[in-house]
Parts: C-alpha cells; structure tokens; sequence
C-alpha cells in the first residue's frame, strides 16, 4: 500500500502501512479521542484506522477515521474481526477506546520487533499513565516481579496487540465464538502453532488506566470457566485437556473458596463448557507443545 505524498521512510521507501483497530460500544467518548490523535500521530508508519462501533453508531471521529457500525454487540473477538477487512495493511494493530499510545514511535517499534526472526505477534508493556500500580494481569507471564523484561509469552493483554496479518489470518483471529474472556490465549497459542512467537515488548509502552477492580457479574464468571474449557477443547491435544481444565479448576476454588456465588457462577460455565460442543477443534501438534514448553510454559496451567 503506497503511503499519501510526502509520507515516505528515511531510507526513501514507503512505510510500513499498518491496519488499526478501534473497538468501542460509544460509552467513553473522551478516553476514544484520545486514543485517535494518539494513534493519527505516529510516525514512522502510515496507519489506516476504522472505528468499529459495537453495537453503537460511531460519529464526530475525525477525517482520515474510517467507521463501522455494528448493529448488535458481537462481543470482542467478534468486533476486533468485524474491523479487519477495513482497513488496509500487512500489520494488525489493536487498541482498545480506553488505551493511548504515549509516544509517537510505539507502533513503529513493535512493527520492527514484528520484522524480527519468527516474531508474529507482539503485545506492549502497559502502564497506568498516572504512575498507579499497573495490574498484574497486565503482565502476560507466570513471573511477574520485572514487567519490563521482553521474552516469549504464551497469552496476551488483548487492548494494545500487533500482528502480522498473514500470521492472524493463518492463525483462525480472534475466537469469535467465545464473546469475552481468554482470547488473548488463544489467539497466542495459535499464532505459536503457526510455527511463529508471541513477544512481550517490555520496552515498548501504551498507557491504560489502573481502575479498581469492579464487581464482576455472575456472567463474567460463567464465560470465563466456559472459554477456559472451550479454550483446552479447540486447541490442546485430548491427553492434555484436562489436565489444564484440572489446573486452572484448583486455582479458582483456592482464589474464591469464600465467595460461594462466585464459584457457583463459575462452576455453571464449567459445566457448560464440557457439555456444549466448542466450534472448530483443531489440537495443536506435540511439535507445538514442545516449542512452547521450551520457551518456558508447557500448555497445562
């Protein structure tokens, strides 16, 4: 894609044009402009930006902002999907209405990180940008104690993600069916099966508020152990699965022992998630295994 006049790399080529995605349902319309002019002032790259309105008609964007409007909320992965075929570019970038690139650079340099080796995906370092403690979730490993370490990872932060997009096609996107809760693993672990990495760019940063942890509803529990489940069912091979489901199962009763609602809600997704049938199984190869297991996570917790 040849980038507008007077847009060109140092080296005198065009550059890098890079697809993003802004999911948004309407409700933060400050948080949305900012994370726009952030996205409209990198450099570096030429960037062709949709807003996808799930469920919400976008307006008052600006210009060089493409729209679409989902009539129904398709969920996340669903919504991220709905957007890809809008905009043009070898790379995928994704970014959530809430987040906000801090410098002008950070999708060049996760598109350099994404030009290096076998790397196909790439998630950034995300801090709170008024220096509250960013949580741990945010930092996609077991081991957390140096959130700005960069290495291989096996799930991601799903609000600020780049990738390849013969990676993300090859790789099945997002998992629509699952609507919210552990995409970013698996979209991670078939990128992994494409033969290629998923990165945490520890040096590369993106900004998102640190809020409190709100109340989770009864629904955010069921889907969460139902696309934990569904997550083991479509991808692992059948001696592997439940011995994740079995791990993850021990670590939620030890988390919330006391709040029997919330066990009751996840338990419901449990269940569901063995008795429904998962769309598309397709078991990673023991190869994959193995290279995940080398990288430092076997897929079994």
């Amino acid at each position: 894609m040849t980038p507008p006049p007077g847009q060109g790399s140092a080296h005198g080529g065009p550059l890098p044009a890079v697809a993003v995605v802004v999911l948004t349902q309407g409700r933060r319309p400050a948080s949305l402009a900012a994370a726009l002019e952030s996205v409209l002032a990198q450099r570096g790259v030429h960037v062709d930006v949709v807003v996808v309105g799930n469920g919400w008609e976008p307006h008052g964007l600006p210009p060089r902002v493409r729209t679409l409007a989902l009539p129904a909320n398709r969920g996340i992965p669903g919504g991220r999907n709905a957007g890809v075929d809008q905009v043009r570019g070898d790379v995928l970038f994704f970014l959530d209405d809430d987040a906000r690139l801090p410098a002008p650079d950070v999708v060049a340099r996760l598109v350099a990180r994404l030009g290096t080796g076998d790397v196909g995906l790439v998630q950034p370092r995300v801090l709170d940008p008024d220096g509250r403690p960013a949580p741990r979730r945010w930092v996609p490993r077991i081991r957390k104690a140096h959130p700005g370490r960069p290495g291989p990872v096996f799930s991601v932060w799903e609000g600020a993600v780049a990738v390849r997009r013969d990676v993300f096609e090859a790789a099945g996107r997002w998992p629509q069916a699952f609507f919210y809760a552990h995409e970013g693993i698996e979209l991670a672990w078939r990128v992994w099966e494409t033969g290629h990495v998923v990165w945490y760019a520890g040096d590369v940063v993106v900004h998102h508020r640190a809020h409190e942890q709100e109340a989770r509803h009864p629904y955010h529990h069921r889907l969460n152990a139902r696309n934990r489940v569904w997550l083991a069912r479509r991808n692992l091979p059948a001696v592997l699965r439940p011995v994740y489901v079995g791990s993850w199962t021990l670590v939620q009763v030890l988390r919330t022992w006391r709040r029997p609602a919330v066990l009751r809600a996840w338990f419901a997704g449990w269940r569901e998630g063995w008795r429904s049938t998962p769309p598309a199984l397709r078991p990673m190869r023991w190869s994959t295994v193995a290279r995940m297991t080398r990288h430092g996570r076997p897929p079994v917790i």
